[in-house]
C-alpha cells in the first residue's frame, strides 16, 4: 500500500497515467467550470486542471472530477484505488475488502506538526475573504456558488471528546458568510445542536486540496464515537499529520491546499440550495440552513480547489460515498457472522442499490437457513446501522456475479430474481433525494425498501452458465486467448 500524501503528489501520479488534463484557455467558474466536470464525466473524460479561472486568474486553480472513473485502459477505478493507497489495477472487491478489513484494526493516532505548507498565507479579519478564490455556480438553477462539494468540514464536540470529519455541500452567500445542510442523523448535524443547545458559536473548519484518501473517508457512514482521523490512520498503518489552526481550537490536516476557519453562529440562518446532487436530480426545494461565518483563511501557495459537481453517474457522489457505504455495509454483515463475500454499490444505480453477494459455502455456514432467511437476516442488520436510508433496494447474489460488472449485474438481476417472489419489503428512514419516493415520503424522510432475493438453488440442481469463463475447460480457455491475443 502506497498512501500518497498530498494532492501534488496524487496529481503527480495521475499525470504519470496521463489521466489528468492541463486546460490552460480562461474558464468562467459560472457555469464553465461546473460543465467541464460534467462533460469529462460523462464521457469518461481525465481530471481536468483549470489553471486560468475568470475572475482570480491564475491565483488559485480548480481540479474537476478528482476522484470520476479512470481512462487507463482495464482500469476504470483508478482514481479510487489510487488514492486509497491501492495499484491503479485494483478491482472494487480489493478496494471495498481493504476498507472493510481496516474496520477491525485499532484506529492509529494522528501526529501533530508545528507548521505546514497549508498555512505559508494567512488572511484574518477583513482580508479572510472569500472573495479573493473561485466561486463556482456548478449548476444552472442551482441557488448560489458552491464552495464546498470535495471538501472536508471539521467540528468537534463542546466537551472536545469526538471529533467529525464530513463532506456536505457548503454554499457561499457572499465574502465573509457560508451556509450548508446539517442533516440531523448524520454526525455534523448531531455536533451542530450540541453547540446550539448551549447557545455557542461552534467552531469549523473546512479543509480543500487534502491527501486524496481524506474524502474518501470523510464520506464513509462510520458508527457512532470512530473518528474518520483515527480509522484512516489504521487503513493506512500510520498516523495522519495534523496541523493546529490558527484561530478554532482545531487540527486540520497538515496536507490541505486551503483552510476555512470561522464559527457556525447560533440563530443564524440563511435560505440553502437548491444544488444538483448525486440522484441524478435537481430538486426545487430550499431550506433554511446555519451560517458559517470566516474567520481565517490559510492556504498554500499556488492553491488548488478541487470541485465534484453531483448528478447523473458517475462522479464523485457514486465512486466515494457508494464505495464507502459498501464497504461499511462489508464490515457490519461481517461483524454480525453472515457468510459475505462482498458487498457493492452500482454506481450506475446513483448509489441507491446495495448489492450483496454471499459466498458458495453459505448454506454450510448457515445450517437450517433458507434463502428467504438468510435474506432477511440481511435486512436485518442493515435496518439498524447509519446506511439505512442510503438504499431503496439491496439485491442478495451468489458470490459467481462480479457485481461491479455492470453487464454480469444487469444478467443476474433479470433471470435470478423472481417478479413474484422472494421479495421482502419492510419501511426504514429515507433519503429525500430518491426519485422513487412520493412528495409525503421525502417530506416524513421514511418509506419503504426491498431486499431482493436472488440467490441460486443449491450447486446441484443449477444450470450451468453459459459463458466462455464458466462453459469451457481452463486449457480451452488458454489455448483460445493465445491464438486471439
Amino acid at each position: 500500500m502506497k498512501r500518497l500524501k498530498d494532492l501534488r503528489e496524487y496529481l503527480a501520479v495521475l499525470e504519470a497515467h496521463q489521466d489528468v488534463r492541463e486546460i490552460d484557455e480562461p474558464v468562467d467558474p459560472h457555469l464553465e467550470a461546473g460543465a467541464a466536470a460534467r462533460w469529462t464525466y460523462e464521457n469518461r473524460g481525465p481530471a481536468l486542471m483549470l489553471n486560468d479561472l475568470t475572475g482570480t486568474g491564475r491565483f488559485c486553480r480548480i481540479l474537476a472530477a478528482p476522484a470520476g472513473l479512470s481512462t487507463i485502459p482495464g482500469s476504470p477505478l483508478a482514481r479510487v484505488a489510487l488514492s486509497l493507497g491501492l495499484d491503479a489495477s485494483a478491482t472494487a472487491h480489493e478496494i471495498v475488502d481493504s476498507l472493510a478489513a481496516a474496520r477491525t484494526r485499532e484506529p492509529v493516532a494522528p501526529v501533530v506538526v508545528d507548521s505546514a505548507p497549508c498555512q505559508d498565507n494567512v488572511l484574518l479579519g477583513d482580508d479572510a475573504n472569500l472573495d479573493r478564490f473561485p466561486a463556482p455556480l456548478l449548476h444552472e438553477g442551482d441557488g448560489g456558488p458552491y464552495l464546498n462539494t470535495w471538501g472536508t468540514i471539521i467540528v468537534s464536540t463542546p466537551d472536545g471528546s469526538f471529533t467529525n470529519w464530513a463532506i456536505a455541500r457548503v454554499m457561499k452567500i457572499d465574502g465573509k458568510r457560508m451556509t450548508g445542510t446539517f442533516i440531523p442523523t448524520q454526525h455534523l448535524g448531531q455536533i451542530r445542536k450540541l453547540w446550539d443547545n448551549l447557545g455557542q458559536p461552534m467552531p469549523f473548519a473546512i479543509v480543500q486540496g487534502t491527501e486524496p484518501g481524506i474524502p474518501f473517508v470523510a464520506s464513509m457512514p462510520l458508527p457512532d464515537g470512530i473518528a474518520e482521523v483515527g480509522f484512516l490512520g489504521a487503513y493506512f498503518g500510520e498516523p495522519l499529520e495534523l496541523v493546529r489552526a490558527k484561530t478554532v481550537d482545531l487540527l486540520v490536516p497538515a496536507s490541505a491546499e486551503i483552510v476555512i476557519e470561522g464559527h457556525v453562529m447560533p440563530g443564524r440562518t440563511a435560505v440553502e440550495g437548491p444544488m444538483g446532487e448525486y440522484a441524478g436530480y435537481q430538486p426545487r426545494h430550499t431550506s433554511m440552513q446555519p451560517e458559517y461565518v470566516v474567520d481565517a483563511i490559510t492556504y498554500r501557495d499556488d492553491p488548488i480547489w478541487p470541485i465534484s459537481v453531483a448528478g447523473e453517474p458517475v462522479d464523485e457522489t457514486h465512486t466515494a460515498w457508494g464505495l464507502v457505504t459498501a464497504a461499511e455495509a462489508l464490515a457490519l454483515l461481517r461483524a454480525a457472522k453472515l457468510p459475505v463475500a462482498t458487498a457493492w454499490m452500482p454506481f450506475e444505480a446513483a448509489a441507491h442499490w446495495l448489492i450483496v453477494c454471499l459466498t458458495e459455502d453459505w448454506r454450510e455456514r448457515m445450517p437450517g437457513l433458507s434463502r428467504d432467511g438468510i435474506c432477511l437476516r440481511i435486512s436485518q442488520v442493515l435496518a439498524a446501522t447509519r446506511i439505512e436510508a442510503m438504499m431503496t433496494r439491496v439485491f442478495v447474489l451468489d458470490d459467481d456475479v462480479d457485481p461491479s460488472d455492470q453487464t454480469e449485474l444487469a444478467w443476474a438481476i433479470a433471470t435470478r430474481v423472481s417478479p413474484a417472489h422472494g421479495r421482502l419489503v419492510r419501511h426504514g428512514m429515507i433519503n429525500p433525494l430518491a426519485g422513487c419516493y412520493s412528495a409525503e415520503e421525502r417530506r416524513l424522510g421514511y418509506g419503504p425498501k426491498a431486499v431482493l432475493n436472488g440467490l441460486l438453488p443449491p450447486m446441484a440442481e443449477r444450470s450451468r452458465r453459459s459463458s466462455f469463463r464458466h462453459t469451457y475447460p481452463e486449457p480451452v480457455r488458454q489455448r483460445v486467448i493465445e491464438l486471439l491475443a
